[in-house]
């Protein structure tokens, strides 16, 4: 993995208190040309309840049909369907006979509640069952789970659980009735992925997309150490990452599983305290751990943060690395973009229409100070916040709440990792 770090400002003023942001590049490695893909582990948890009659359950038996015929007779692939009870269509397993498979999906039939984590609790038995290397759950839903475990809290505790087992949870909205809060939690939790699919084209294309990182994937289990010099105080992760705290005082953020040549941005924020010598100091190590696949060879990478002590005067005149201070204001912009989000989710229109106003103006802000390579993709990020826009009076607040959802997961907790724009949906 390439492990880099960019501050937006290098120098601290002598005996004064400060502020430090610090943004991370990550990139994993190629695929090796000599090696062979790592095995496949995909446990997919369809909901079949009645809501899904019709074209949803018919468009997505259709893409798990393709889904089967690209994963190799060596992969392991099972599905759990979910009403009100849970049944396993496909024990997980190597696809050793795919028609099987096929013709077991093709008598998929909907019926019931929904009752999400009888599903999601018996999938995770099965795919537990078949591998011990990790491994990736794939949650499809249409609707608001009625029956089971109900609280986004209680899900995200199950799917960390999962996640530190080495299982990631990934989770696709299907259409327009779906919880996106409890969507979204779960595959935070379980350093998944969320997208939102509007119809059965849409929903084959966000398999596919999944597909394609478990196919590529080349690192695993990616997490982040941070480690504190003396009185340095940890301000904020702009990035809606899972974090927890160590007993010595360290945090560590998981990033999930990467695929191959797969980039990401990560941006820190540190208090740092009045400092009485002048020169180099060190405000906080960082510690990369991951697995590199095939071969399950652990890996980590240690990166000092340090700052350049100076008199007053001198850094009085400092200037913000222009990098980091438009990804600061990017990242701004996708909060007021959350918040818009959040309002729709109430059914509050004009409040949402009016942080996606909030989130257009920021991203003006980063523009104007961005470099000219930062900036283009900043352009088309303004670009698709204006089209949400024109869709918000359009298609209504239901329908943006799960667009802009979309949009803010994959501009924030894996920012660099893919743009999805939001009339592609």
């Amino acid at each position: 993995m390439k492990f880099s770090a960019l501050l937006d400002v290098n120098v601290v003023a002598l005996e004064a208190e400060d502020e430090v942001t610090v943004l991370l590049d990550l990139e994993a490695p190629t695929v090796a040309s000599d090696h062979a893909r790592a095995q496949a582990s995909l446990e997919v948890v369809l909901d079949r309840s009645g809501s899904m009659t019709g074209a949803a359950i018919e468009g997505a038996k259709q893409a798990l049909t393709a889904l089967v015929r690209r994963l190799d007779p060596t992969d392991n692939f099972g599905l759990v369907i979910f009403d009100d009870t849970a049944d396993v269509v496909v024990p997980a397993g190597a696809l050793s006979d795919k028609s099987q498979v096929i013709a077991a999906i093709s008598r998929v039939e909907t019926r019931g509640m929904t009752d999400l984590s009888a599903g999601y609790l018996r999938a995770l038995r099965e795919i537990r069952r078949v591998t011990t290397t990790g491994g990736t759950v794939l949650i499809i839903s249409d609707g608001h789970v009625n029956a089971g475990i109900r609280t986004a809290d209680e899900f995200a505790s199950v799917t960390a659980t999962a996640y530190a087992d080495g299982l990631v949870t990934s989770t696709l909205g299907y259409g327009r009735g779906y919880d996106e809060t409890l969507l979204t939690a779960i595959a935070r939790a379980g350093s998944g992925n969320h997208v939102f699919a509007d119809d059965p084209d849409a929903a084959g294309a966000a398999i596919a997309g999944e597909v394609d990182g478990l196919l590529n994937k080349v690192v695993q289990g990616v997490s982040l150490t941070i480690a504190f010099e003396p009185a340095v105080q940890f301000l904020r992760l702009y990035n809606d990452l899972p974090t927890h705290q160590l007993a010595d005082g360290r945090v560590v953020v998981e990033l999930g599983d990467f695929y191959a040549e797969e980039g990401r941005k990560l941006l820190l924020k540190f208090k740092v305290p009045s400092m009485a010598t002048l020169g180099t100091a060190s405000i906080v190590h960082l510690e990369l751990a991951y697995v590199e696949l095939p071969a399950l060879v652990e890996h980590v990478a240690t990166l000092p943060i340090n700052v350049n002590v100076v008199p007053g005067d001198e850094a009085a005149g400092r200037v913000p690395h222009p990098t980091v201070h438009s990804e600061m204001l990017f990242q701004e912009a996708q909060d007021a973009k959350r918040r818009a989000s959040e309002a729709f989710e109430r059914g509050d229109l004009a409040t949402g229409q009016q942080y996606l106003d909030d989130t257009k103006a920021t991203l003006q802000r980063a523009i104007d100070v961005a470099p000219a390579a930062v900036a283009d993709e900043m352009r088309t990020e303004l670009a698709d916040v204006g089209t949400m826009q024109v869709m918000s009076a359009q298609m209504g607040a239901p329908y943006m709440s799960k667009v802009s959802r979309d949009s803010y997961h994959s501009m924030n907790r894996k920012r660099g990792r893919r743009s999805r724009r939001p009339h592609d949906e």
